[in-house]
Formats: structure tokens, sequence, C-alpha cells
């Protein structure tokens, strides 16, 4: 990588964090994806493997959420069975 790009690369990161910790998320944004630009350009073929790769993560993460969605109703669903019961022991005295 040449060394304008590796300063590029650097830089446009180095912003994107700072613009991130100071709230500004759509500069952010854009500085970052000016430092992705720019490692695209050097490495094409690993994007677009990434690029086919991306669906099968995506499906992947889709189905975590799912399941931790899941727990949570049955852990929300528990906890108010279990709120019920004890009302309906402090009714009972």
């Amino acid at each position: 990588m040449n060394g304008w790009k590796k300063a590029l690369l650097a830089g446009s990161v180095g912003s994107a964090a700072i613009l991130f910790l100071k709230k500004r998320q759509a500069a952010g944004v854009l500085a970052a994806s000016v430092g992705l630009a720019v490692l695209a350009s050097e490495y094409p073929e690993k994007f677009q493997d990434l690029r086919t790769a991306l669906p099968d993560y995506f499906q992947g993460v889709l189905r975590l959420l799912e399941m931790a969605s899941q727990a949570g109703r049955r852990i929300a669903e528990i906890a108010e069975r279990r709120g019920r019961n004890v009302w309906s022991e402090i009714e009972s005295y």
C-alpha cells in the first residue's frame, strides 16, 4: 500500500472515531466510508469475498436475535406468572 493511502486510511479511521465519540454519527459514517473505499481499492478481491459472504452473516445474526427475542418473551411470561402468584398469595392473607 502506498504511503498516501496509509495516511488517508489512518486519518479517516481516526477522524471517524473522534466524530463518533462526539456524537456526530453522519460525519463519522462519511469518514469511515472514505477509509473503506481506500481499503476496497487496495484489496478488491477481499471485499468481493466479503460481499458474497455477507448474507450468510446476516442470516446468522438474525437467527441469534430471534432466539434472544424468544428467550426474552419466555422470561417475561415467567415473571408475569410469578407476579400473579405472589399477588394471589398476598390477597389470601
